[in-house]
């Protein structure tokens, strides 16, 4: 369970100070020791129920050190037992017993929220299984970014599976967040773990992974499941210097060379998986030169749509051409970096991003 900051861990005793500053300077006929009152509720934020007891003790302990001390508040001992005085210490322990409830609700509830956050990261894990880093002259790096809000789990994915066809990528982003994108992206992954083996083609493996996507949206038939959908690219990265791209509504993949940083546009890009049925004949390869040197990167919508405080969109082509060439990891961790500080550290998206450079010979 993560602590909270020090600041509010401090926030009871710098409270306590500056009563006790103001205290002698104020007439006598302003109790400030009666502010203490709500000293419980300050520390309910930061501290556990016993430090809540023990702190709310305190006060009602100091509120008569402060009534009864004439050389702090020109009074008289009596007024220890004041009505007024009696009031405020009947008053602060009853907020000490609010304080205390509302510290213990709430250490409960970062307990469960830490523990589901636990569940939900190695849901992910298992999700985004680790990718070879080295398949024959490809290197590749992955890089995922969660928006988490409580703990929220997305919908981002991303894979790279060797076969005999050559190096074979997935990157995609389903609808929506939670476990029902979670177990959409899950059905994706699989039919492309299976289907990159199996098919010769890389749009044989697409039409798969919309099939699978069809099937599911029948057997939820009554959810919203039906109008889900995933934006996704499929690459290919065959023995011969070039990379095959099958874009499905999805953010083009960026090409960098030495000089030149390449938006590769697909030239008739197929609608997201499951709403393939909406056209005919939906997947078309473009192919390009891959050769030495060269680096693909392949990104979801949480790069581009980061926003900095003018709500300008992440610029990220023109971010990697002013990076120059950079080693895969590298540049993920740049990116990684510059998105944070460029949105102030507010994505509002989770992000998935691979970077594959195809090695000198």
């Amino acid at each position: 369970m993560p602590a909270a900051p020090a600041w509010m861990r401090w926030l009871p005793a710098f409270y306590v100070a500056g009563i006790l500053a103001i205290e002698p300077l104020t007439p006598v006929q302003w109790p400030v020791s009666f502010l203490l009152i709500a000293l419980p509720v300050i520390a309910a934020f930061a501290h556990g129920p016993a430090a809540v007891a023990a702190i709310t003790v305190f006060a009602i302990v100091f509120e008569g050190i402060l009534a009864g001390t004439p050389c702090c508040a020109g009074r008289p001992v009596s007024y220890v037992w004041d009505r007024h005085y009696v009031t405020a210490y009947v008053c602060t322990a009853l907020v000490g017993v609010l304080g205390t409830i509302l510290a213990a609700h709430r250490v409960r509830r970062e307990r469960t929220l830490a523990t589901v956050r636990f569940v939900a990261e190695i849901a992910q894990r298992v999700l985004l299984s680790p990718v070879p880093h080295r398949i024959g002259p490809i290197q590749v790096e992955t890089l995922y970014l969660s928006a988490v809000a409580e703990a929220r789990i997305g919908g981002d994915l991303y894979e790279a599976v060797p076969t005999t066809y050559g190096l074979r990528l997935v990157i995609g982003d389903v609808r929506g967040k939670g476990l029902l994108a979670v177990e959409t992206a899950a059905t994706l992954l699989g039919a492309f773990r299976e289907a990159a083996h199996d098919e010769p083609d890389l749009a044989a493996v697409a039409r798969r992974a919309e099939r699978s996507m069809n099937r599911r949206a029948a057997r939820l038939a009554g959810s919203d499941m039906g109008e889900r959908f995933v934006t996704a690219v499929f690459a290919e990265i065959p023995r011969r210097h070039v990379v095959r791209i099958v874009n499905c509504g999805h953010p083009p993949p960026l090409l960098i060379r030495a000089d030149s940083v390449t938006e590769l546009e697909a030239g008739d890009p197929a609608p997201p998986l499951n709403l393939g049925m909406l056209v005919t004949d939906t997947y078309r390869i473009d192919e390009y030169p891959f050769g030495p040197g060269d680096q693909l990167l392949l990104y979801t919508d949480g790069v581009t749509e980061a926003r900095n405080a003018d709500g300008v969109f992440y610029p990220l082509r023109q971010r990697v051409l002013s990076w120059g060439p950079l080693p895969p990891r590298e540049l993920l961790d740049r990116l990684h970096h510059d998105l944070l500080d460029y949105s102030h550290n507010r994505l509002h998206d989770d992000t998935a991003a691979l970077a594959v450079l195809h090695l000198p010979d």
